[in-house]
């Protein structure tokens, strides 16, 4: 998920201890906030930091002037072969191509398990935002295949497309029965998103704030480690005891938009629920019934029939 939908479900975490709302409602938003921070601690340690530290053994540097998917293909071949035949790791990292200062070419990297190959495929030319530019050829987009010398088998994706800032890195682990698996960004989901991290964090905001707030932190960031098993790549909750992460559970993309503003959305309701809870023992009053139906039942069916017309009304490729 997004960081916005992170630290939406931080907040909603810190929503749920009446003191926590107590203290805001006196003017003190310290546990929201560290809520809404742990919520969002996970990702940006991993972005910011760990990414930096990661170290590869190989890295491949696309010539900008020439598109040679076939140098591409090759690299990544290679490093399945050196994993497969020394039985050891290899972790290549596969570089961006800038042609400007908002112009970026992307490719397509594809690992074919029934073919046993690895395919490039270059795209379009993008802007820093992902959108590519208009006017663009409609050619048959230059292509390479490299075969590979063992199984390959899938933890994320087949496919994945490098376009702007820094390229991704592949850790090709050997694995049972002299297969590989090509670890997408293997540094992501690691330590910073276990059980272990989270009672780091939990006992320094202890020590910090107090048993309140070190309990709103460990739980606002192991929030966001589950909240992510919901997608493809899953988490390490169980590091340093577990060196991989858990398969996730597929159901949906980090980018996907509906995903992120329903959970944006629940947090709301839930922030809302609790502030108006606390609200009701002062002499107010909230119908939950009500909240629930037009606070979440209403907005799912919304989403559904959306969905639903866009699907039916799709152009077939």
């Amino acid at each position: 998920m997004k960081g916005i939908a992170h630290f939406s479900i931080g907040v909603a975490i810190a929503s749920c201890f009446p003191e926590a709302v107590r203290e805001g409602a006196c003017g003190n938003p310290l546990y929201f906030l560290l809520g809404g921070i742990s919520g969002l601690l996970p990702d940006t340690l991993d972005f910011k930091l760990t990414r930096f530290l990661y170290r590869h053994d190989m890295e491949v540097i696309p010539d900008p002037d020439r598109k040679d998917p076939a140098m591409i293909a090759d690299a990544v071949a290679l490093a399945v072969r050196r994993c497969h035949e020394e039985r050891k790791p290899v972790r290549i990292k596969l570089g961006t191509i800038r042609l400007g200062a908002d112009r970026w070419q992307q490719y397509h990297v594809r690992f074919d398990t029934s073919g046993r190959c690895v395919k490039v495929k270059y795209g379009h030319i993008v802007d820093t935002g992902g959108n590519p530019f208009p006017g663009q050829s409609r050619g048959k987009p230059k292509e390479a295949m490299s075969p590979l010398p063992c199984n390959i088998r899938l933890e994320y994706n087949a496919t994945s497309s490098i376009d702007i800032f820094d390229g991704p890195v592949f850790e090709m682990d050997p694995c049972e029965a002299g297969t590989v698996v090509p670890r997408f960004i293997p540094w992501h989901r690691q330590w910073s998103h276990s059980l272990f991290a989270g009672t780091v964090l939990g006992l320094a905001g202890w020590f910090a704030f107090g048993l309140l707030a070190g309990i709103v932190m460990l739980v606002a960031l192991l929030a966001h480690a589950l909240a992510d098993q919901l997608g493809h790549m899953g988490s390490n909750l169980l590091f340093p005891f577990r060196k991989q992460r858990f398969a996730g559970m597929r159901l949906m993309h980090s980018g996907d938009a509906a995903a992120n503003l329903s959970a944006v959305w629940f947090s709301c309701v839930v922030i809302f629920w609790n502030l108006a809870r606390q609200a009701s023992l002062k002499g107010g009053g909230i119908n939950g019934g009500k909240l629930v139906f037009f606070g979440l039942f209403v907005p799912a069916f919304a989403l559904w029939c959306y969905r639903k017309l866009r699907s039916n009304h799709a152009v077939p490729r």
